[in-house]
């Protein structure tokens, strides 16, 4: 599933395509979409905005349409009247004069009044954005000492999106990994310079991430790496996806375990519990 940084990214492209632009054609897969199909025709698309994992297409009305890519959904940008290359179903197409907008395989797609947008069940719970350029650290430290999520698992805890929205799989390990802290701890566990550690590292890896087209490594190791012919897959993280394989800072080799039925990954020397 796409993490913050994707679903920022995929948002520039789409207000590339489709910002202050008039639609001349819509489809929409789901008929109780249907209707809306000529009532956008004729509108420009204001803005397409990023949340946690879902982005908010804003129209020139009061209308906006909520779509949230899950597992499998995935937003195309091509030239007009042009379709990609894909075996995925097509759920949305916007298209104008020069570009179109197509969602495939999108499980939740809802069109409705800007005003309602606060109520949204998903978006009414979301934690600091941690791609946003607004959200500082010191945002996402308070969240750290919230004592509402103290007793919770941090390798769990950095899934939840009411407590970080936009942290994913890869980048919870990561995350974890940069501030030397243990996947197995709770909160409560860990030290107020854990913490600061975590929340500094929140922002740096998903701001990184979104910036380099998903590397959460750092630059140094990266030039290193690139310069021996290593592959993305070798300099592109940490620990994320690299079971076996040497930890980049220590030489350690990395492992993996299974929380919530979903694999995380550390550097046992670099994340060693401290007694």
């Amino acid at each position: 599933m796409p993490e913050g940084p994707e679903i920022w990214r995929t948002a520039d492209k789409l207000n590339q395509a489709l910002a202050d632009k008039e639609i001349t054609q819509c489809f929409f897969y789901h008929d109780k979409l249907k209707p809306y199909e000529k009532l956008l025709v004729g509108q420009r698309v204001a803005h397409v905005e990023p949340k946690a994992k879902a982005l908010i297409t804003y129209f020139d009305g009061d209308l906006c349409m909520y779509s949230h890519n899950q597992l499998y959904g995935k937003w195309f940008t091509v030239a007009s009247g042009a379709e990609p290359n894909t075996g995925r179903s097509l759920r949305v197409a916007l298209h104008n004069d020069s570009y179109s907008a197509l969602l495939y395989s999108a499980s939740e797609i809802e069109l409705l009044v800007q005003e309602k947008l606060a109520d949204h069940p998903y978006l009414k719970k979301l934690g600091p954005d941690v791609v946003h350029p607004d959200t500082t650290v010191e945002i996402i430290f308070e969240q750290y000492q919230n004592e509402v999520f103290q007793n919770r698992k941090l390798a769990t805890l950095l899934l939840d999106q009411s407590f970080l929205s936009g942290v994913g799989n890869y980048l919870r390990s990561e995350i974890m990994f940069y501030a030397n802290v243990n996947p197995s701890l709770k909160l409560r566990e860990c030290s107020i310079e854990e913490k600061e550690k975590l929340a500094a590292a929140s922002r740096l890896l998903s701001r990184r991430s979104y910036e380099t087209g998903g590397i959460t490594s750092d630059p140094e190791i990266v030039e290193a790496l690139k310069r021996e012919k290593a592959s993305r897959k070798e300099y592109r993280h940490f620990v994320y996806n690299r079971t076996g394989d040497f930890c980049h800072k220590c030489g350690t080799r990395i492992e993996e375990d299974k929380t919530g039925g979903r694999k995380v990954y550390f550097c046992p020397s670099c994340q060693e519990i401290n007694e």
